[in-house]
Formats: structure tokens, C-alpha cells, sequence
């Protein structure tokens, strides 16, 4: 029977519904047959849900003529824990009450109750989607089995900050451990009242606790210095650009009105000057100052959870706010949520390493480290996402061996067993049709070696648009991608789709509009390991050509208001080895972290350009660039360092000897002017 919409006479579990006409299961619009004694028995439960039914109870009703004994009723619960996804040591729906029955503990929604909420459940999806990333395009099941603890930990974190509680939660573990997925499940999952199954159901019209808020930045893997508080900025704009934004631009106009000057969009065009007036002579306390208080006066009725992802890529400026933020004792109905791979911040000198350590010494903070799965997990990955198959009995344990639980392999190396044709579907379930002596020894040995195998799959085109994606980004524009290899964009795009269709490697990520009117499909790599692997495949000498081009496309294409990207051209600019122009969006890049009063950020760019100028040849350009970085240089020293510090002068006297190479008065005046107020301020009256 294919598939359709569910009927209106139904129970309703997120993510399933039971169809009490039709005698079936539904999991949003996917139809789940269950034979008559399954239904009966998961019907009874539902029905009762939160209630003790006991083996008697539950027996006398679906077998009133029938004698049955408890042990035959366990196959039936087995069958149907199997088909929700559910486990006996961990459940989310059918509770074991040992030697009494059980208890349904999903929460259960009647129409009535939906339908009632239906309106609410659309603005609620609607913000769902515009704030959380489009999930990966990985089947959804696999990622979640045996992370029902962590899910459900989430959801006691999130019950902790609706009370006012504030709450600073790292997610951590290892690449393809499922960190991104687990948060984008918690995140569906709230209408479902932890269930963990998405918005196929209604809030829970009982709870008193109104919906959250929901936002969500990315940190992004840079090659200098991180642009200052982008994963937040990120997040802050997802909401201001929602249609019911309009209280947090409120509290922004009135509480933090350095972090709207940072907002250029969210602001009407004629209140931008004004704006830029009010926050003249701000600091970098002043900035988190108002951002703190603005996000307790945002969350004094509703709670705010906020996402920020790949936290080991954050910039200096984004960690320090993550620890003002924990260090707060005040109240504030405020989740924050941080994904970081501990290995990455390891003995690299990251700031993240030494916050991450004080905070939780002062248990300022939670840590959920996501372990591998393990064997049996992996079966039930296989039961759950190949419902009624006939698979080998060793086929688990041998999965689980060569990928040693790693989510993220174990999705793959089934994904590429089914592109074999070794797992095949056949007439009502599926079959593995391969030789399990042979299995362990075909499995790649890494997901390198697995990556390497399906880009052989691929047609030559779709392989050269993948390469120049991994040089575009992490998310990209098919439009930089056409511009790199020189293609039609049309073309580039139908390649992107017929990828993410087919689930291999891609997945949409909206639209990209550029300030010259250019309108292109975005696309992102479903995994960071993705645009990593594929660059390997890329020789250096194309991928500094295909930066290049990238950087010339986006930087015709923002004109004017190429500052607004200017770190991202230096690091285009950078890699396809054009110094000149590397160093002038480097300046604008400081000058953008000095406009947000990151200091560190402001210094790691300037120092960066002044040791790419050492590439280019001794002339008055070159020497006009490192006296205006070393002018832009020497007033963050002042106010990192001290107004008095040797760096100071250091940077200042060099300055002055570059002023008289170019051999014009007005930058040796301003080199003088400057030493003239270091002297004096730290005393030295004869120099």
C-alpha cells in the first residue's frame, strides 16, 4: 500500500501515530504495518500510557479466550520495541516493570489535543528550521541509536535553564561520533517532549513553559586568526531575521546596542549613522557587559537555547564571552550548547583548552563526551533502519569490528554495502546477499579508503565539483564553485542537487545572494571531514588557482561592502598566494575586530599581514602597507599590552623608520605624533 497521509482518528507519540481505524502505524507520512496482536498489545499501552498494565491486564485484553503466558507476551514487546527503536535497558516509550507488566512512558498527544495546537506547531516548526542547520542527510535512526541517555540528559539540562537556571553544556567526542546530529535531534525533539522523533507531533498542550528560543551559529576552520564572535553574531542574526525577531532587536536597541552596530542588516539604513554615534568609544567590556545583560533580559520569561558548533575553530573573542557567560551568577533561563573535538584544542595553545578546564573545576559547566557505540547498538541500527530483514547473525558484530562503533563510518560503510547491492531490498524487506567470510576484509580500512572508494562511483564532473567545493568552504554558493572551475552555474547546481539527492556528500543549506544580485543555490558538506578528504585529491597548484578564483568572484560580486567578508577574501586571497590583496583584507579584517573591540583577534590579523608583507619586494608599496598596519597596530598594544609597553614603542619606532623610506612628511608627522604621546605618557621627557 503506498504511502499517504495518516487519518485524523488517531493517538499520536512523536514521531509516530497510532491509526486506530486502519490498524497501523505511522511515522510522519511513512506507513508502519503491524500484525493484529502487535497492535493490540501497543495500542492497550498507549491508551494507558503513564499507567502500570500489568502481565493479567495486558493478557485478559488482547487474548480474553487465549492462554498466554507472560514469557510469549515478552516476544511481542520485543517486536514492537524493535520497530519503535526503542531498548529494554534504555527506553523512551515501553517501560519493563519487572515481574508486574509495563508502562508506557512516551508522551502521548490525542487529535483532539493537535489539532488544537496546530497553528502553535507551525510557528514553532517554522522557527525550528529557520534557526537549527538543515540536518545532515544521513538516515536519521542509525545516529540516534544508543544515545538515548545523552538525549535525555539534554532535555533534564533544558528543564534546569525554563527554571532559571543557567546552563553551559559541551558536547564533545571524536570526528563522526554524531555530536552535530545528536544536537539537531534534541533540537526536533522539543515539541515531542523528549521523545527525540522530530515535529511529526504536537507540543504537549499541558506544559505551562512556553516554547524557547532557538539559535544557532557555526564556527568556522580559518587559516589566520577567527573573525570575533561570528559563530554569535551568527546566531544573532538567524533571530533578528525571524518574522516575530523583533523582541530581541528590542533588547538589543535598548541593552546591547554595540552588538546591533555588528548587525548591519537587522537595521533600518537611516537609524545606522545614529546607531554608529551612540556606541562611539565603546570597549571590549562595555560589548560583553551588554550582551550579558541583554540575554538575561531576553530569557526573563522565555528560555533561549543557544547552539554554537565546532567550538575547537572558535575564535578568542567567542570563548570568552562562553565564560563570562557560565561565571554569571545571575538568573537566566539560558541553554548554551557547544560541539568541540577535544583533540583539536590539545596542546595547540587554544583558549578553549584552559576554559573549558577552569570552568569545570568550578562546575560552572556539563560535559557530555559522546562514547563509540557498541555492538549491540550497532544491531539495532541495522533492525531499525532494514525493518523486516533477513540478515546473517555475525553481520552486526562484523560491522561493528572494522568501524569500531564510529557512527559516522558505520552509516557510511552501509550506505556503501547498499550502493553494492549487498544489502538489497527485496518484495517486503531486505536481504544481505554477500559473502560474510569476505565482508571484514572488503570493509574499507578507514573512511579515507571508503571516501576514496565512492568518489570512483562518481561521473568526472561531479568528482571536479566536490574537489572545488572543499576549496569554497565548508558551506558554499554554487556560484563560487562555477567560479572556480570556470563552469555554468546551472550546470554547477544540477550536479550539487543530483549529489545531495542521492545523499552522497552534500546536502542544501538555502540560498546565497550576493550585493551585486547574483542568486544562487548554497550547498554544505554533510560532515567537516568531508571537504578535507576531497582536498586531498586536489594538487596545491590547482587548489591555489581555484582560490584565487574564488576570491576575485566574491570580491567583484560584494564591491563596496567587500570589508563585510574581508576575512574570508584573505584567506581566498592567502591560499592563492596574491599577498598584496591578502594584506588589505587582513587590514579590514582588523579593523572589523577592532570595531568589536576584540583585541587578540585585532593583533593576530595585523601581525599575520605584516609577515605575508615579507614575501613581497622591497618598495614604497610594500613599505605604505607596513606603516598602516603598524599605525593600526599600535593602539591595540596600548590596550592589551599598557600604554607604556616595550611592544609599543617597538612597533611605533618602526613605524617612524618605514615614514622616512617613503619619504613623506605627513606619515613622518604621524609616526612623531605618536611617539610624542607614548614618551610622554610613560615619562621620558628628553626623548
Amino acid at each position: 500500500m503506498p504511502n499517504q497521509e495518516p487519518p485524523t482518528h488517531t493517538l499520536t507519540f512523536p514521531p509516530f501515530r497510532l491509526d486506530l481505524a486502519n490498524v497501523c502505524l505511522w511515522r510522519g507520512s511513512k506507513r508502519i504495518p503491524l500484525p493484529p496482536k502487535d497492535f493490540a498489545v501497543l495500542r492497550h499501552l498507549v491508551a494507558h500510557a503513564g499507567q502500570l498494565v500489568t502481565h493479567e491486564v495486558l493478557l485478559k485484553a488482547v487474548w480474553p479466550d487465549t492462554i498466554v503466558s507472560p514469557s510469549g507476551l515478552k516476544a511481542f514487546v520485543r517486536r514492537l520495541r524493535q520497530v519503535l527503536g526503542d531498548r529494554a535497558d534504555r527506553p523512551r516509550f515501553i517501560e519493563t516493570v519487572h515481574g508486574q507488566g509495563y508502562r508506557f512512558i512516551g508522551g502521548v498527544v490525542s487529535r483532539q489535543e493537535e489539532e488544537s495546537q496546530k497553528s502553535k506547531v507551525k510557528t514553532q516548526k517554522a522557527k525550528i528550521e529557520f534557526f537549527t542547520p538543515i540536518p545532515s542527510t544521513q538516515h536519521p535512526a542509525p545516529a540516534l541509536v544508543g544515545r538515548e541517555t545523552e538525549l535525555a540528559q539534554l532535555h533534564r539540562w533544558l528543564e534546569k535553564a525554563q527554571n532559571g537556571e543557567r546552563q553551559i553544556v559541551f558536547v564533545t567526542g571524536e570526528p563522526g561520533i554524531g555530536k552535530t546530529f545528536l544536537v539537531e535531534a534534541f533540537l526536533a525533539g522539543i515539541g515531542g517532549q523528549g521523545s527525540g522523533g522530530g515535529w511529526d507531533g504536537a507540543t504537549d498542550p499541558r506544559s505551562p513553559t512556553p516554547d524557547p528560543w532557538l539559535a544557532w551559529g557555526q564556527c568556522i576552520e580559518q587559516y589566520g586568526a577567527g573573525e570575533a564572535y561570528m559563530p554569535v553574531l551568527e546566531a544573532l542574526g538567524r533571530i533578528g531575521r525571524m518574522p516575530d525577531g523583533e523582541p530581541l532587536l528590542s533588547v538589543l536597541r535598548q541593552y546591547a546596542p554595540t552588538w546591533l552596530a555588528q548587525l548591519p542588516a537587522l537595521v533600518n539604513p537611516a537609524d545606522v549613522e545614529a546607531l554608529q554615534r551612540r556606541v562611539r568609544g565603546a570597549t571590549r567590556e562595555r560589548m560583553l557587559r551588554e550582551i550579558t545583560e541583554a540575554l538575561e533580559v531576553m530569557t526573563a520569561e522565555q528560555a533561549l537555547m543557544l547552539v554554537l558548533e565546532d567550538l575547537h575553530w572558535a575564535d578568542t573573542s567567542t570563548v570568552e564571552l562562553l565564560a563570562l557567560l557560565a561565571r554569571r551568577r545571575e538568573r537566566a533561563r539560558l541553554l548554551v550548547i557547544g560541539t568541540y573535538r577535544p583533540l583539536e584544542v590539545l596542546g595547540t595553545g587554544h583558549p578553549l583548552n584552559g576554559v573549558t578546564h577552569e570552568l569545570y573545576a568550578h562546575g560552572l559547566c556539563e560535559e557530555l563526551a559522546l562514547p563509540l557505540l557498541r555492538e549491540e547498538d550497532v544491531a539495532m541500527y541495522l533492525q531499525e533502519r532494514f525493518p523486516h530483514s533477513i540478515f546473517p547473525a555475525r553481520l552486526a558484530e562484523v560491522l561493528y569490528r572494522r568501524t569500531e562503533g564510529n557512527p559516522f563510518f558505520v552509516v557510511n560503510v552501509i550506505d556503501d554495502l547498499v550502493r553494492q547491492g549487498v544489502v538489497l531490498h527485496v518484495d517486503e524487506g531486505w536481504v544481505f546477499q554477500g559473502d560474510m567470510e569476505q565482508l571484514g576484509a572488503a570493509v574499507p580500512e578507514s573512511i579515507r579508503h571508503l571516501v576514496a572508494r565512492q568518489r570512483e562511483g562518481l561521473q568526472p564532473e561531479e568528482q571536479h565539483v566536490l574537489e572545488a567545493a572543499s576549496v569554497a568552504g565548508m558551506e558554499f554558493s554554487v556560484a563560487s564553485v562555477a567560479a572556480a572551475l570556470e563552469a555554468d552555474v546551472v550546470a554547477v547546481g544540477e550536479r550539487c542537487a543530483r549529489l545531495s539527492e542521492r545523499r552522497q556528500f552534500l546536502r542544501p543549506a538555502g540560498v546565497a545572494e550576493w550585493p551585486d544580485g547574483t542568486v544562487a543555490a548554497r550547498y554544505g558538506f554533510v560532515h567537516a571531514l568531508y571537504p578535507h578528504l576531497w582536498s586531498e585529491w586536489v594538487p596545491i597548484e590547482q587548489q591555489q588557482q581555484w582560490h584565487l578564483r574564488v576570491g576575485e568572484r566574491k570580491e567583484a560580486a560584494y564591491g563596496s561592502r567587500a570589508s563585510e567578508i574581508a576575512a574570508e577574501l584573505a584567506v581566498h586571497f592567502e591560499q592563492g598566494r596574491d599577498y598584496p590583496r591578502t594584506v588589505r583584507y587582513l587590514q579590514r579584517a582588523a579593523e572589523n575586530a577592532a570595531r568589536r573591540h576584540a583585541y587578540l583577534e585585532t593583533i593576530a590579523l595585523l601581525t599575520q599581514g605584516l609577515t605575508l608583507l615579507q614575501h613581497l619586494p622591497e618598495t614604497s608599496v610594500r613599505w605604505r602597507q607596513e606603516f598602516a598596519l603598524r599605525m593600526r597596530l599600535s593602539p591595540v598594544l596600548m590596550a592589551t599590552k599598557g600604554y607604556a609597553a616595550s611592544e609599543v614603542e617597538d612597533t611605533q619606532t618602526k613605524a617612524l623608520a618605514l615614514s622616512r623610506q617613503i619619504g613623506d612628511d605627513r606619515h613622518v608627522l604621524q609616526a612623531l605624533s605618536a611617539l610624542l604621546g607614548f614618551y610622554t605618557f610613560r615619562g621620558d621627557l628628553q626623548k
